[in-house]
């Protein structure tokens, strides 16, 4: 866990640069000690911490959510590291697109608790129902002040720049323009996985219990726009749409063998068994596939923890290995920016080397990190 201060700015780093050198070193050893094991107990038990203090104690990131105008809400969870009970800590802060804190909030909580979690939308933040059901949904705005949003049982016709806020159990899109979240019309009961692309267009993977297979079914505004049968030696796993492009993980065994990619919004199809993916060396479960669509189009596929492979270009039909600077832990993608999360797979009172956000706006070529102001 890396400390963290109120101000954040970027430093650059070359392409599998190495970070901090004797600063580095330093964190690490402050890690290791005494007072800092003290200074974390002391925050996870404060029934007010602030939200410097959690902060710091947690390090990493656990997610971050960009806003429309480059705005990041960040949230930090401090957890018991003796215990999968009792007390811990979680935070967020809004940062400005000039790295200026603009808000922060810190809560006293349990290890067991739910922590919170946020999507980016035009003009702030939405909250990711935690659990059943959408009870408890609220806005932040690039101001850091917090909002209602409505909740309709009735279905909602998706049109540009709604989001998918919750997948399954319950589906759930938000609509920014009046601020309210409801199941999207025209979803299947049978639908496993599904996507919410810039233009409103809902993918989503129908898994029928009968002999007929698998399908895409894209939808808009509550219409069925069109479905593509997904291949019969396969079945379909997670799903990715942004840019034009959508993208349907194609599962073998529970093995992830490939991808079943569009790039013309649904016109025309391409089984992708090969492209430079090692496919054979993508051994976690599909629940661990990391599968991303950039806003020009391009995918990244990789493995949650481990190894990521991007496109080349825009037709997905080659891919190379992601050098990234150390091993994520969580990886994401907000427009063309990447963002991964070096931390600890535990809670540990140590840091890990690197920990800490890092992001790349080159496709990888090179990455910043987020570090002290001094």
């Amino acid at each position: 866990m890396a400390a963290t201060s109120a101000a954040l700015v970027l430093t650059a780093c070359g392409r599998g640069d190495s970070v901090g050198g004797d600063s580095a070193k330093g964190d690490a050893a402050n890690g290791r000690s005494g007072d800092r094991e003290e200074r974390y107990k002391r925050v996870i038990e404060d029934p007010h911490p602030r939200p410097a203090d959690v902060i710091r104690a947690a390090g990493a990131p656990t997610g971050v959510a960009r806003a429309s105008d480059g705005s990041l809400l960040l949230t930090y969870d401090a957890g018991n590291v003796e215990d999968d009970e009792g007390p811990a800590a979680s935070a967020w802060r809004l940062v400005a697109p000039d790295g200026r804190t603009v808000a922060e909030h810190a809560e006293h909580t349990d290890a067991e608790a739910v922590r919170p979690q946020f999507k980016g939308v035009r003009g702030g933040f939405v909250s990711v129902p935690a659990g059943e059901g959408s009870d408890g949904v609220y806005g932040i705005d690039v101001h850091g002040k917090r909002h209602k949003v409505t909740i309709r049982e009735s279905a909602l016709g998706t049109r540009r720049g709604d989001i998918l806020v919750a997948d399954l159990e319950p589906t759930l899109v938000y609509r920014p323009a009046t601020r309210t979240v409801a199941p999207p019309a025209g979803v299947s009961d049978d639908a496993r996985y599904l996507a919410v692309d810039e233009r409103g267009t809902v993918w989503s993977l129908n898994q029928p219990l009968t002999a007929e297979g698998d399908s895409i079914v894209r939808q808009r505004d509550g219409r069925t726009l069109g479905s593509t049968p997904v291949p019969k030696q396969y079945q379909g796993g997670r799903l990715a749409a942004r840019g034009g492009t959508a993208a349907v993980a194609l599962l073998q065994e529970e093995s992830v063998r490939g991808l079943l990619v569009t790039t013309d919004g649904g016109a025309h199809w391409t089984t992708l068994s090969g492209g430079g993916v090692p496919w054979q060396d993508v051994k976690q479960g599909p629940e661990f596939l990391v599968l991303e669509a950039l806003s020009d189009g391009r995918l990244i596929v990789g493995e949650e923890g481990g190894r990521q492979w991007i496109a080349d270009d825009r037709t997905n039909r080659t891919f190379h290995a992601l050098k990234t600077p150390k091993a994520f832990t969580s990886f994401a993608v907000h427009g063309t920016t990447l963002y991964g999360i070096v931390d600890t797979t535990t809670a540990t009172y140590d840091l890990a080397d690197g920990e800490g956000l890092w992001t790349s706006r080159d496709g990888g070529r090179t990455w910043q990190r987020y570090e002290e102001r001094g």
